[in-house]
């Protein structure tokens, strides 16, 4: 296989079919045995581009090889080789499994440890695909990594920028905001711009084995669907007992590991009271569930860390007074008005327009555009802290005049 340069795509087009992906090149696809990723496989070869088919070997599957709907398992390693087969192109499978243990399963126990509310899939995606197999790619001598998540990428005369999918129902932006800016400019998504049943369609034209296949779950590493299972073996005192306190201080009860709630959660909360009781936050240095009204749920901002800006002006230059922006807290939750700040010790602050419920720290607060259905992604950061809308109070306004974000 030879290495061919070649010219970067026309500007304002949508990686997102054969037709407008540029000339050959060599290209690395990353197939998670999935139909997804198979079709976007199918997709870069029939465009003429010299396919490497890259299978991630990601924990040890032996007790999950046979749950239905887990992904990078066994069964999922096989399916992709097929797929591999049938298109012709070689296959490798790299064993990334201490990496994965490290980075996501190990920061994901420690994250329930400390009483968040962590999401492995980014972090695998920030880690692992679009760190270190991007590294792979490179080292392959590939100069483009081609996945199969439902996002896209706009080419615009400043470069390359990141959008929600066509198929609103299965946008992955949530989950892909920590992409960089140099890492956006080596990566395709083929099936952005396609609607789910449009995917599975073109799997049965390019006569894929995994036409028909179950789409994957979430939370790939728990054998038996019960994170908790995970977290008890690597971290057992997760699982201490401790109280459970009202707002006000009264110690209502006693719960079995604050593992086993999480913010906004009511059901398990057995205690008699006036009104519902909602977990409300949770204390890991005291070991605590904290449970009030469900007006004491509603968050009227956020404070992030680790934030990623894809914008094309410096995140500095535009929110010192205040960027009204969209943002997502929740992969399927609808956008929601907000104003982004950075505070004068640099820390970024999002006033949340409405409020919101449930909200909890380790969570991700994406940034968008605007509200549109194929509205461009800003980035994002991870929740380091909730600010509390006063009970009784409507929360803090972030400006009732949205405009457009990130110029």
């Amino acid at each position: 296989m030879t290495h061919t340069e070649t010219s970067s795509a026309e500007n304002d087009t949508t990686l997102g079919s054969a037709e407008n992906i540029a000339a050959r090149k060599r290209v690395v696809v990353a197939m998670s045995g999935g139909v997804d990723s198979s079709v976007a496989a199918a997709i870069m070869k029939a465009a003429g581009h010299d396919v490497i088919g890259v299978t991630l070997q990601l924990y040890d599957h032996g007790t999950a090889a046979g749950r239905k709907g887990s992904c990078c398992a066994g069964q999922d390693i096989h399916d992709a080789r097929r797929v591999a087969e049938a298109l012709g192109i070689p296959h490798y499978v790299l064993d990334y499994e201490t990496r994965f243990a490290a980075k996501v399963i190990e920061t994901f126990a420690e994250s329930y440890v400390a009483g968040e509310t962590p999401i492995p899939c980014v972090t695998c995606n920030n880690e692992i695909k679009f760190r270190d197999l991007l590294d792979t790619a490179k080292d392959l001598g590939a100069e483009v990594l081609v996945t199969g998540h439902y996002v896209q990428r706009i080419d615009t005369k400043d470069g390359p920028t990141l959008a929600r999918a066509v198929d609103t129902d299965r946008d992955q932006s949530y989950f892909l905001f920590g992409i960089t800016k140099e890492q956006l400019a080596s990566l395709w998504f083929p099936i952005g711009g396609m609607r789910k049943a449009d995917v599975r369609e073109l799997a049965r034209s390019f006569d894929l084995p995994v036409a028909d296949k179950s789409d994957s779950q979430d939370i790939c590493f728990v054998p038996t669907g019960k994170y908790t299972d995970v977290i008890e073996r690597l971290k057992p005192t997760a699982l201490d007992s401790g109280n459970i306190v009202h707002l006000d201080g009264r110690v209502l009860g006693r719960h079995d590991g604050i593992v086993h709630y999480t913010v906004g959660q009511r059901r398990g909360i057995k205690i008699p009271a006036a009104e519902p009781l909602y977990v409300v936050r949770l204390d890991a240095s005291r070991n605590e569930v904290i449970v009030g009204p469900r007006s004491a749920l509603t968050t009227a901002g956020l404070m992030l860390r680790n934030v990623n800006w894809l914008g094309e002006k410096p995140l500095e230059d535009l929110a010192t007074g205040g960027l009204p922006l969209y943002v997502r807290m929740r992969s399927s939750q609808k956008l929601r008005p907000a104003l982004l700040k950075i505070e004068q010790n640099g820390v970024v602050r999002v006033e949340l327009h409405d409020g919101e419920e449930g909200i909890a720290t380790g969570q991700a607060c994406v940034f968008y555009a605007d509200d549109g259905a194929e509205g461009r992604v800003l980035g994002g950061g991870w929740i380091a802290k909730t600010i509390k809308a006063h009970a009784g109070e409507p929360p803090r306004s972030a400006g009732k005049t949205m405009a457009p974000a990130g110029r």
